[in-house]
This record gives C-alpha cells, sequence and structure tokens, in this order.
C-alpha cells in the first residue's frame, strides 16, 4: 500500500516564540504545498517525522518544544540554501 504523501511549511520570525506552521497536509493538499516552495524557490527538506509530528496542528500554530531540534535543523538548512 502506497502511503500518501505529506508535507509542512514552518516559517521562523527573530523575536517569535518559536517558529510557526504555515502549512500541513496530506495526499493533494501535500503536492501543492510542494508546488508553492518549489515556484517561491524556496529549499525543501525531506522530513516526514517532523511532518507527522506538526500534521494535528493549525496554521500559525507555534511548533512545539520537542518538534523545535528538528524545525531548527529544517530551518537552518532552509537559511543556507538561500544564501548560496
Amino acid at each position: 500500500m502506497k502511503m500518501k504523501k505529506i508535507a509542512s511549511a514552518i516559517s521562523y520570525t527573530k523575536g517569535e516564540a518559536a517558529p510557526k506552521l504555515l502549512a500541513s497536509g496530506r495526499g493533494r493538499e501535500a503536492e501543492k504545498i510542494i508546488a508553492i516552495a518549489e515556484e517561491a524557490g524556496i529549499a525543501i527538506v525531506e522530513d516526514t517525522a517532523l511532518a507527522a509530528l506538526l500534521e494535528p496542528l493549525n496554521p500559525g500554530d507555534f511548533i512545539p518544544p520537542w518538534c523545535w531540534e528538528a524545525a531548527a535543523k529544517v530551518l537552518a538548512f532552509v537559511m543556507e540554501a538561500d544564501r548560496n
């Protein structure tokens, strides 16, 4: 059985308490999130475990502390990719 694709979009603004969830979804929603990131030239990091942990959150929610380390690694990768 093929699993549906899962994707999340996160962001961090300096001075905020934590990163925020911008969007999350499975299947076609995940494909739309990925397509929007590609169109915007945003680096994409594959972390299915993090996406699954963030799935129950609502857009605009802060990412919970137990996900900060994984989220920080993703954000650091994206920021580095943007510099190059």
